[in-house]
């Protein structure tokens, strides 16, 4: 199932947003590296895309479709990047939280 929010993720239910952020960011780093290779890849060419619309926009259609940029961007990489960490992110948010407390208990 693809996911465009993080809110969404049953594995990150409870957590606020950073924390959710901070899975994601940990599942993403493990990720295997053809696979990092690959979603960086097909990003640089979605971003490439949407520049050349703007570069080839004349009058106030540059500023629609700059306006477009960012929005389209994550709309399009973000369920993509969740989808390819899912698998990883129970895993990855019990060693987080582990450590945390590990750190907070140590102190």
């Amino acid at each position: 199932m693809l996911y465009f929010s993080s809110h969404n993720i049953p594995e990150l239910q409870g957590l606020n947003f950073d924390q959710r952020m901070q899975v994601v960011r940990a599942a993403a780093d493990k990720l295997p590296t053809p696979t990092k290779v690959g979603l960086n890849t097909l990003k640089l060419i979605i971003i490439f895309g949407l520049f050349i619309l703007v570069a080839r926009a004349e009058g106030w259609a540059i500023l629609g479709y700059a306006l477009l940029i960012a929005p389209l961007y994550l709309l399009i990489t973000r369920p993509i990047t969740f989808a390819l960490c899912q698998s990883r992110l129970s895993a990855v948010r019990q060693q987080i939280f582990a450590k945390n407390e590990a750190a907070q208990t140590g102190e």
